[in-house]
């Protein structure tokens, strides 16, 4: 069966496959924009931009801030440090157990 020079038979397959590539693009654009901030990566969390932690200490010894992990341990809160400066460590905690974490915080004696 001969091709008619004038048909665009041979074009409906490309147009098609482009058309649900593009659809397909768009459906992911769609769906990983809940799951990240309006400029295309991860938006802050309440707090001060740490995302799921939050700060509830900052120390200038490690020592002291590996004794408050682990009162903090004790309580059942889960924590994790952090040094963004020399001789300052950060205590950093989940959203949810911030409140408790900063009381906690408040009556550690480091000594």
């Amino acid at each position: 069966m001969p091709i008619d020079a004038g048909s665009l038979h041979y074009a409906v397959g490309p147009v098609i496959a482009a058309i649900m590539v593009g659809l397909i693009a768009l459906f992911l654009r769609w769906a990983f924009s809940y799951s990240t901030g309006s400029g295309g990566r991860p938006g802050p969390g309440p707090g001060s931009g740490e995302g799921l932690l939050t700060p509830v200490a900052s120390l200038t010894r490690r020592e002291s801030a590996l004794a408050l992990r682990a009162v903090l341990s004790d309580a059942g809160i889960r924590s994790t440090l952090r040094e963004p400066a020399p001789h300052r460590t950060d205590v950093l905690v989940f959203l949810e157990d911030a409140e408790r974490a900063r009381t906690l915080a408040m009556s550690f004696r480091d000594g």
